[in-house]
């Protein structure tokens, strides 16, 4: 475990006990500094496991067989992405990955999906190519969701808030998970392409159960050195994103990452990712008690899926809009 990113234990937060509550408060601001923190839950080691197994057998099939399930005009927030087509905003060539994405359907009449059609869409999932996936991915949705749900509870008592600050937001908000199939480096086209390279997530935070190989980097803000991050047995690695920068004034930055194969490193990479997003029409703005006379109110409102748009717009995720 590096000793830049600290653990806390969610438990302990929520235990009852209000001096354990304040020691997680501290440990989870304290690692944020580097926009990640390594978070000790109650998630279903069963649960992974059944999920990065149907995965496997899903990225392991013909690409004939995968690119049934790539969806058309929802800007890679459901269903299959293959290799060479999300690019870092900060990187002029494409990620060595392929993806599986999906989220949580609602209702077709839900004012949320009227208003935003082009951020809600069905769920495409493969589940004619491995049955009984649309259950088993669903239920690690919902249960990484509740996860990030306490996690930000966290958060929002450390930046003086009501620890429910974040619920209501998150109702039906377009949380993606992300299902990442890193093929090994000696069999990419050519250099300098690397599994994914240096950027920052556009959401509230990220969570990583568990990957199947190292290769995730984190960014010291400090000296710009590149460290290792790995999440501890029975913990989840969480990152922090550029919604969050935003609600806290900049007291909590976005952890900047990349994933990289190490010299000589053979074999694919597996990794399951989850992002937390408020619902679309969520106004972002600082927390009133992240604005003092010392950090006056850096960022200007605006709406969640205002600056989702972007974003996907600069990593390439929205068809034929950048070259």
């Amino acid at each position: 475990m590096s000793e830049h990113i600290l653990e806390v234990d969610l438990a302990a937060f929520e235990s009852g006990d209000a001096q354990r509550a304040r020691a997680v408060v501290e440990g989870m601001m304290t690692s944020l500094e580097t926009g990640f923190v390594f978070v000790r839950h109650d998630l279903s080691e069963d649960l992974v496991d059944e999920a990065y197994g149907m995965l496997e057998e899903f990225f392991t099939q013909e690409q004939e067989s995968k690119d049934r399930f790539v969806a058309p005009g929802t800007h890679g927030q459901t269903g299959y992405t293959g290799l060479l087509v999300e690019t870092a905003a900060s990187a002029d060539v494409a990620d060595w990955k392929e993806m599986l994405n999906w989220g949580r359907d609602i209702p077709a009449g839900h004012p949320l999906r009227t208003r935003y059609p082009h951020r809600y869409h069905d769920a495409v999932l493969p589940e004619a190519a491995v049955p009984g996936i649309t259950r088993t991915l669903t239920t690690f949705h919902d249960e990484v969701a509740d996860l990030q749900r306490r996690i930000l509870r966290i958060i929002a008592t450390g930046i003086g808030a009501h620890a429910d600050y974040f619920e209501r937001m998150l109702v039906d908000g377009p949380t993606l998970s992300r299902a990442i199939h890193y093929p090994a480096m000696e069999s990419a086209p050519e250099q300098p392409h690397v599994w994914a390279a240096e950027h920052a997530d556009i959401n509230l935070i990220t969570a990583l159960p568990r990957a199947t190989a190292s290769g995730l980097q984190v960014k010291l803000k400090d000296t710009g050195e590149w460290i290792d991050a790995v999440a501890p047995e029975g913990g989840a690695i969480i990152n922090t994103g550029l919604m969050l920068e935003v609600v806290t004034n900049g007291l909590v930055e976005p952890g900047i990452h990349r994933v990289v194969a190490a010299p000589g490193q053979s074999g694919d990479r597996y990794s399951v990712v989850q992002f937390c997003h408020p619902t679309p029409w969520t106004v972002l703005s600082p927390v009133a008690s992240t604005i003092t006379p010392q950090t006056p109110q850096r960022f200007s409102p605006v709406s969640a899926a205002d600056a989702l748009d972007l974003v996907l717009y600069e990593i390439n995720l929205i068809e034929d809009a950048r070259s």
